[in-house]
This record gives C-alpha cells, structure tokens and sequence, in this order.
C-alpha cells in the first residue's frame, strides 16, 4: 500500500508542475548566482536575466532595477567570455 501511495504522490506532484507551467519549473531549478558560465553561456537572454535576478535578489533582498540587472547581466557574461571558466560561478563576476 505505501508503495501506491508513494506512486500516486509522484504522479500527482509531476502533473502539478507540468499544469504550473514553465516559470514554476524554472523557479525551482534557478541557481541564481551558483549558475555556473557553462551553464550561463548556454542560455537565452531571458533565462540568464533570471539567473542573474535571482543573484542579486538573494545578495540585496530586493528586485534589481533594470538598470542594476542589465549591467551585472553584461558583467557575468563578460566574465564567462573571458577569464571565467565554465566551472566558475557567475557571482564571481560581482567581486
């Protein structure tokens, strides 16, 4: 009987993520700053914009201005493209 329970619970928490939608997901596997440059060098600029929100919404508490979010955006890329490896983390970019 467990063994149902758990199965049914599964299936039931996986059709709430696919009906929750993509965001929801993304919320959930956003690493903000812990994204690493291979990872940040492979996203669209939606998806890094995200990783970097959420960076500076953990470090500040806050929502970014746009201003503040593009320019760190432009800084964690340039990092990645340059001295940054692909194990580094885009918050190295912020020292």
């Amino acid at each position: 009987m467990t063994r149902i329970s758990l199965a049914v619970l599964t299936v039931l928490a996986g059709a709430a993520l696919a009906l929750a939608g993509c965001s929801t997901v993304e919320q959930l596997t956003n690493k903000g700053g812990d994204t690493t440059c291979g990872e940040f060098n492979a996203m669209d600029d939606a998806k890094q914009r995200s990783a970097v929100s959420k960076m500076l919404k953990d470090r500040d508490g806050n929502e970014p201005s746009n201003i503040e979010l593009s320019a760190t955006r432009m800084a964690a890329s340039a990092f990645c493209k340059t001295i940054g490896k692909d194990s580094s983390k885009i918050r190295e970019a912020m020292l």
